[in-house]
Order: structure tokens, then sequence, then C-alpha cells
């Protein structure tokens, strides 16, 4: 993924977003916050402009890294996020599975 994109992190209840930016175009990572310390990750969009251009990963990661710094656990619905956390076993830590 190259420098110049960007990615967000929303919030609006129990809903989150991660938001990621770049050439005009939105990719993004939605979750549910089940508790304090829990999430599910839902789903993942990537319009065809972003694909295999390490969008879709870039959002993963940094879910991955806010919940290994908030200490939180993500349950991973969607099938994107699920399949990156087979490939990525040094996440197995946030994962519940």
């Amino acid at each position: 993924m190259s420098a110049d994109a960007e990615i967000t992190r929303h919030v609006d209840g129990s809903k989150g977003r991660y938001l990621l930016k770049r050439d005009g175009q939105e990719a993004e990572l939605t979750y549910s916050i089940l508790s304090p310390t829990s999430i599910i990750a839902d789903h993942t969009g990537v319009p065809e402009a972003l694909r295999s251009t390490g969008a879709g990963l870039a959002l993963v990661t940094r879910l991955v890294e806010d919940a290994r710094a908030e200490g939180v656990r993500i349950v991973p619905l969607c099938p994107f996020v699920n399949a990156q956390r087979q490939r990525h076993p040094e996440w197995a830590d946030v994962f519940n599975v």
C-alpha cells in the first residue's frame, strides 16, 4: 500500500468503521462492538480500482494493531478478515475463532 493512503477510524455507538482513502477511492472495513473487549469484523469492501493494491490488507492490519493496543479480541465474521487471519498466524493473539 502506498504512503499516500490514509486510514481513519470512526466509531458510532456499537458500530465502527475503518476507511482508507486513496486516489479518490474509498475502501472500508466495518465492525460491531460486542463489549469493551470484543468486536466482530463483519465486512470489508474494496472498490475495483483499489483491488490488488494491498488496501484490504492495510485495513485488516490496522484493525489488528488497534485491537492489540486496546486489549480487544476480534471475531472474524468477514470472509476476507478471516482469510487474512489464516495467512498471518502472528495475529492469533487478537482473534477469537
